[in-house]
Protein backbone atom coordinates (compact mmCIF):
# COMPACT_ATOMS: atom_id res chain seq x y z
CA UNK A 1 0.00 0.00 0.00
CA UNK A 2 1.53 3.15 -0.93
CA UNK A 3 1.22 6.24 1.76
CA UNK A 4 1.68 9.47 0.43
CA UNK A 5 2.24 12.18 2.57
CA UNK A 6 1.89 15.59 1.26
CA UNK A 7 3.99 18.63 2.41
CA UNK A 8 5.62 22.12 1.65
CA UNK A 9 8.95 22.39 2.25
CA UNK A 10 10.24 22.74 6.06
CA UNK A 11 7.67 21.16 7.09
CA UNK A 12 9.06 18.54 9.40
CA UNK A 13 8.80 16.36 6.30
CA UNK A 14 12.18 14.37 6.34
CA UNK A 15 11.67 13.65 10.43
CA UNK A 16 8.26 11.84 9.84
CA UNK A 17 10.21 9.97 6.34
CA UNK A 18 12.38 8.86 9.18
CA UNK A 19 9.33 7.87 10.96
CA UNK A 20 8.02 6.01 8.85
CA UNK A 21 11.19 4.14 7.63
CA UNK A 22 11.52 2.97 11.49
CA UNK A 23 8.67 0.81 11.01
CA UNK A 24 9.96 -3.41 9.83
CA UNK A 25 7.16 -2.86 7.54
CA UNK A 26 7.46 0.28 5.74
CA UNK A 27 9.71 1.45 2.65
CA UNK A 28 10.56 5.08 2.36
CA UNK A 29 10.90 7.22 -1.30
CA UNK A 30 12.01 10.67 -0.95
CA UNK A 31 10.41 13.33 -3.04
CA UNK A 32 9.90 11.71 -6.32
CA UNK A 33 8.79 14.53 -8.63
CA UNK A 34 11.41 16.52 -7.22
CA UNK A 35 14.14 15.82 -10.42
CA UNK A 36 11.17 16.19 -13.00
CA UNK A 37 10.14 19.21 -11.58
CA UNK A 38 13.34 21.35 -11.64
CA UNK A 39 13.73 19.97 -15.01
CA UNK A 40 10.51 21.07 -16.32
CA UNK A 41 10.91 24.78 -14.50
CA UNK A 42 15.01 25.71 -14.85
CA UNK A 43 14.20 26.55 -11.07
CA UNK A 44 18.11 27.31 -9.02
CA UNK A 45 17.21 24.73 -6.36
CA UNK A 46 20.25 23.84 -3.90
CA UNK A 47 21.86 20.61 -5.44
CA UNK A 48 19.83 20.99 -8.56
CA UNK A 49 22.54 19.33 -10.40
CA UNK A 50 22.97 16.56 -7.79
CA UNK A 51 19.61 15.89 -8.35
CA UNK A 52 19.41 16.16 -11.97
CA UNK A 53 22.22 14.05 -12.69
CA UNK A 54 20.76 11.14 -9.54
CA UNK A 55 17.27 11.06 -10.03
CA UNK A 56 14.68 10.06 -12.57
CA UNK A 57 13.71 13.38 -14.15
CA UNK A 58 11.25 11.94 -16.78
CA UNK A 59 7.84 12.15 -14.46
CA UNK A 60 6.38 8.97 -16.51
CA UNK A 61 9.52 6.94 -15.33
CA UNK A 62 9.22 8.66 -11.98
CA UNK A 63 5.61 7.75 -12.03
CA UNK A 64 6.03 3.79 -12.13
CA UNK A 65 9.11 4.52 -9.43
CA UNK A 66 6.33 4.87 -7.25
CA UNK A 67 4.33 2.35 -8.40
CA UNK A 68 7.21 -0.23 -7.82
CA UNK A 69 6.26 -2.98 -5.38
CA UNK A 70 8.89 -2.80 -2.28
CA UNK A 71 9.92 -5.86 0.03
CA UNK A 72 7.50 -3.98 2.86
CA UNK A 73 3.53 -4.40 3.03
CA UNK A 74 3.96 -0.38 3.44
CA UNK A 75 5.60 2.42 1.07
CA UNK A 76 5.79 5.56 2.02
CA UNK A 77 6.08 8.21 -0.15
CA UNK A 78 7.57 11.71 0.11
CA UNK A 79 5.88 14.10 -1.88
CA UNK A 80 5.52 17.76 -2.09
CA UNK A 81 2.09 19.47 -3.99
CA UNK A 82 4.15 22.06 -5.89
CA UNK A 83 5.97 19.43 -7.80
CA UNK A 84 2.88 17.73 -9.37
CA UNK A 85 3.27 20.61 -12.48
CA UNK A 86 0.41 20.37 -15.20
CA UNK A 87 0.32 17.18 -17.21
CA UNK A 88 2.35 15.06 -14.53
CA UNK A 89 1.17 11.72 -14.07
CA UNK A 90 -1.27 11.37 -10.88
CA UNK A 91 -2.61 7.70 -11.42
CA UNK A 92 -0.43 6.29 -9.38
CA UNK A 93 -2.21 7.93 -6.52
CA UNK A 94 -5.30 6.64 -6.97
CA UNK A 95 -5.20 3.61 -4.85
CA UNK A 96 -2.98 5.52 -2.06
CA UNK A 97 -3.48 6.66 1.43
CA UNK A 98 -2.86 10.21 1.19
CA UNK A 99 -2.09 12.86 4.22
CA UNK A 100 -0.98 16.41 4.15
CA UNK A 101 1.96 17.78 6.56
CA UNK A 102 1.57 21.63 7.22
CA UNK A 103 3.06 24.34 9.21
CA UNK A 104 3.36 28.04 10.25
CA UNK A 105 4.02 30.00 7.34
CA UNK A 106 5.91 31.98 9.77
CA UNK A 107 8.24 28.92 10.35
CA UNK A 108 7.99 28.03 7.21
CA UNK A 109 9.56 31.47 5.69
CA UNK A 110 12.02 31.54 8.76
CA UNK A 111 13.39 28.21 7.86
CA UNK A 112 13.12 28.47 4.05
CA UNK A 113 15.58 31.48 3.69
CA UNK A 114 18.25 29.80 5.86
CA UNK A 115 18.90 27.85 2.51
CA UNK A 116 17.22 29.39 -0.34
CA UNK A 117 16.63 33.25 0.31
CA UNK A 118 15.61 34.07 -2.86
CA UNK A 119 12.36 32.12 -3.86
CA UNK A 120 8.62 32.77 -5.31
CA UNK A 121 5.52 32.38 -3.19
CA UNK A 122 4.65 28.88 -5.16
CA UNK A 123 7.42 27.38 -3.53
CA UNK A 124 6.19 27.38 -0.23
CA UNK A 125 3.75 25.12 -1.84
CA UNK A 126 0.74 26.33 0.18
CA UNK A 127 -1.95 27.53 -2.37
CA UNK A 128 -0.98 23.74 -4.12
CA UNK A 129 -1.65 21.79 -1.25
CA UNK A 130 -5.27 23.57 -0.87
CA UNK A 131 -6.14 23.00 -4.12
CA UNK A 132 -4.55 18.85 -3.75
CA UNK A 133 -6.33 18.26 -0.44
CA UNK A 134 -9.74 19.58 -1.88
CA UNK A 135 -8.72 17.45 -5.05
CA UNK A 136 -8.10 13.84 -3.45
CA UNK A 137 -11.36 14.50 -1.39
CA UNK A 138 -9.64 16.21 1.99
CA UNK A 139 -7.63 13.48 3.61
CA UNK A 140 -5.92 13.94 7.08
CA UNK A 141 -4.45 16.62 7.89
CA UNK A 142 -1.32 16.47 10.83
CA UNK A 143 0.34 20.37 11.68
CA UNK A 144 3.86 19.73 12.45
CA UNK A 145 3.45 21.49 15.91
CA UNK A 146 1.16 19.52 17.27
CA UNK A 147 3.43 16.34 16.54
CA UNK A 148 6.03 18.01 18.18
CA UNK A 149 3.95 18.48 21.15
CA UNK A 150 3.14 15.07 21.72
CA UNK A 151 4.60 12.82 19.28
CA UNK A 152 2.65 9.27 20.05
CA UNK A 153 -0.76 10.71 20.41
CA UNK A 154 -0.49 12.64 16.77
CA UNK A 155 1.26 9.37 15.50
CA UNK A 156 -1.50 7.35 16.56
CA UNK A 157 -4.44 9.47 15.38
CA UNK A 158 -2.37 9.89 11.88
CA UNK A 159 -2.23 5.82 11.75
CA UNK A 160 -5.78 5.33 12.85
CA UNK A 161 -6.89 7.99 10.08
CA UNK A 162 -4.91 6.36 6.98
CA UNK A 163 -6.51 2.79 8.44
CA UNK A 164 -2.79 1.27 9.24
CA UNK A 165 -1.66 -0.48 12.92
CA UNK A 166 0.21 2.09 15.15
CA UNK A 167 4.12 1.18 15.50
CA UNK A 168 6.11 3.13 18.40
CA UNK A 169 9.24 2.40 16.32
CA UNK A 170 7.64 5.38 14.32
CA UNK A 171 8.84 7.40 17.41
CA UNK A 172 12.69 6.77 17.48
CA UNK A 173 15.51 6.21 14.37
CA UNK A 174 19.25 6.17 14.43
CA UNK A 175 20.99 9.05 13.36
CA UNK A 176 23.05 9.67 10.38
CA UNK A 177 22.25 9.29 6.36
CA UNK A 178 19.99 7.17 4.69
CA UNK A 179 20.49 5.26 1.46
CA UNK A 180 17.40 6.71 0.53
CA UNK A 181 17.84 10.28 0.97
CA UNK A 182 17.58 12.75 -1.86
CA UNK A 183 20.66 14.57 -3.53
CA UNK A 184 19.67 17.45 -2.17
CA UNK A 185 20.03 16.28 1.65
CA UNK A 186 23.57 17.92 2.42
CA UNK A 187 21.86 20.84 1.60
CA UNK A 188 18.77 20.34 3.80
CA UNK A 189 19.07 17.57 5.77
CA UNK A 190 21.87 18.04 8.39
CA UNK A 191 19.88 18.61 11.93
CA UNK A 192 17.01 15.18 11.13
CA UNK A 193 20.62 13.36 10.32
CA UNK A 194 21.64 14.20 13.56
CA UNK A 195 18.66 13.57 15.23
CA UNK A 196 17.01 10.07 16.31
CA UNK A 197 13.75 11.35 16.71
CA UNK A 198 11.59 14.32 17.18
CA UNK A 199 12.66 17.29 18.68
CA UNK A 200 11.04 18.94 21.51
CA UNK A 201 8.39 21.58 20.50
CA UNK A 202 9.81 25.71 19.24
CA UNK A 203 8.33 28.36 21.54
CA UNK A 204 6.73 31.59 19.97
CA UNK A 205 7.08 31.81 16.39
CA UNK A 206 9.64 33.75 14.75
CA UNK A 207 9.32 37.39 13.36
CA UNK A 208 9.01 37.73 10.00
CA UNK A 209 11.02 40.90 8.26
CA UNK A 210 8.95 42.84 6.32
CA UNK A 211 10.38 42.29 3.20
CA UNK A 212 8.72 38.72 3.45
CA UNK A 213 5.77 40.28 5.53
CA UNK A 214 3.20 40.04 1.97
CA UNK A 215 4.34 36.65 1.25
CA UNK A 216 2.61 35.45 4.99
CA UNK A 217 -0.44 37.42 3.94
CA UNK A 218 -0.56 35.49 0.89
CA UNK A 219 -0.45 32.20 1.92
CA UNK A 220 -1.92 32.65 5.21
CA UNK A 221 -5.54 31.72 4.07
CA UNK A 222 -4.70 28.86 2.68
CA UNK A 223 -2.91 27.81 5.89
CA UNK A 224 -5.87 28.62 7.86
CA UNK A 225 -8.31 26.51 5.89
CA UNK A 226 -5.68 23.33 6.05
CA UNK A 227 -5.31 24.33 9.47
CA UNK A 228 -8.92 24.34 10.96
CA UNK A 229 -9.35 21.00 9.21
CA UNK A 230 -6.25 18.91 11.07
CA UNK A 231 -6.42 16.16 13.52
CA UNK A 232 -6.70 17.64 16.67
CA UNK A 233 -5.49 16.60 20.39
CA UNK A 234 -7.97 16.60 22.55
CA UNK A 235 -8.58 16.45 26.32
CA UNK A 236 -7.47 13.20 27.57
CA UNK A 237 -5.14 12.39 24.57
CA UNK A 238 -1.87 13.68 26.21
CA UNK A 239 0.27 11.08 27.60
Amino acid sequence: MIIAMWSGPRNLSTAMMRSFGAREDCSVFDEPFFAPYLKVTGKAHPGREETLASHETDPFRAEQLCLATPATPYYFQKHMPQHMLDGFPMDWAQEAKHFFLIRDPRRVIASYILGRADFEIEDLGFASQRRLWETLGRPPIVDSLDILRDPEVMLKKLCSAIDIKWDANMLSWDAGPRAEDGAWAPYWYASVQRSTGFAPPPKSPPAIDEIHQAVLDAVQEDFDVLFKSRLQIQNGDMN
